[in-house]
């Protein structure tokens, strides 16, 4: 492992101070789940760790009078899954708090660095000079591709691994970013499935206009939090999940859906689709074939055949077609 020195802030202002301005000079530390193993890897060797733990007000989660639940970054996975607030109004981010990782990591891992994990990509995690790294091109096009991407590849085909992600989509959420300028409010991912990556309206990207990064933070900004508008009073919301172990595992595949439905029949509905994109993954083919109809099991089918037909399996990863339809047709029906 590289050396680095270690910084223990009080203030956000302080924190920002000590990032550089590139990635390899300071990285955010906060639980370290992800980062720490990046560290023990070679994947990743900054210069200096910040860490964010000591800053006052990071880990609030509170519903302010205007309804709006915000969670600061440093907020556990573990309190999310419990708090009353999440658990009221936002089910299915309760429900993906509870079924990340183990109970270990939930307690230390946060909602900062669930969102800006790295990919678990193996050629991404191992020696290999792969596309993201700096190489000609995405090894798994011709390798072992089973849990790559089926959605928004191209040219790398790594899966975002963030369940909570997946969860935070589906309510319209928006991610605060504070840098050098000032505060930055960008919605998780743009309202157009066709919008041009633009640094002031997403925080996710895709590997077509970055195949480098997966969000669009700048190496001088940190995550202060998420902000959760305040859900109609008949929505409900369900998240599920597919693994490979009955264990403690990433997704295979997984989904996230709000919905209300007014007079039997679907008024508005949030869908998202995890683990099968380089970034979580707005279904809003299943969300049009949805509206104006009632919740049963063939609308659901048909509105899961709709969100998974644009998807171009690799080699050895189209049972994951099968898996995401199975997923977003139970989140769909759970709602009901």
């Amino acid at each position: 492992m590289k050396p680095f020195e270690y910084a223990s802030p009080g203030t956000v202002d302080e924190a920002l101070s000590l990032l550089g301005e590139t990635f390899d000079e300071g990285a955010i530390l906060a639980g370290g789940t992800d980062l720490l193993t990046e560290l023990k890897d070679g994947t990743f060797s900054p210069s200096r760790l910040v860490d964010v733990k000591r800053v006052s007000g990071l880990d609030l989660i509170e519903e302010g009078a205007d309804g709006i639940l915000r969670i600061g970054a440093t907020a556990r996975i573990a309190t999310i899954a419990e708090h009353p607030s999440v658990l009221a109004r936002y089910g299915a981010l309760a429900q993906a708090a509870r079924e990340t990782a183990s109970p270990q990591i939930r307690n230390m891992a946060t909602v900062g660095g669930s969102l800006c994990q790295r990919p678990r990509c193996w050629y991404y995690r191992s020696e290999h000079l792969c596309l993201r790294k700096g190489g000609a091109n995405c090894l798994a096009v011709e390798g072992e591709n089973r849990f790559h991407a089926i959605l928004g590849g191209s040219p790398c085909y790594i899966v975002h691994p963030s369940d909570l992600a997946t969860a935070l989509v589906a309510f319209d959420a928006s991610v605060r970013i504070l840098g050098p300028g000032g505060e930055r409010p960008v919605p998780i991912l743009p309202a157009s499935p066709d919008a041009k990556a633009d640094p002031a309206k997403q925080f996710y990207v895709l590997p077509k206009d970055d195949p480098y990064r997966e969000n669009t933070l700048q190496a001088n900004e940190i995550v202060t939090g998420v902000r959760l508008p305040k859900p109609a009073p008949g929505v409900k919301s369900a998240f599920v999940k597919v693994r490979e172990r009955g264990a403690f595992d990433f997704s295979l595949a997984a989904a996230a859906v709000a919905a209300d439905v007014q007079g039997g029949k679907v008024a508005w509905i949030r869908c998202s689709l995890g683990a099968v994109a380089p970034a979580p993954w707005r279904a809003h083919e299943a969300e049009a074939a949805m509206l104006g109809k009632p919740i049963t099991l063939e609308t659901a089918a048909a509105a899961a055949e709709a969100a998974l037909a644009p998807a171009k399996p690799m080699s050895q990863n189209r049972y994951k077609i099968h898996l995401a339809k199975v997923v977003l047709r139970r989140a769909i029906v759970a709602v009901a």
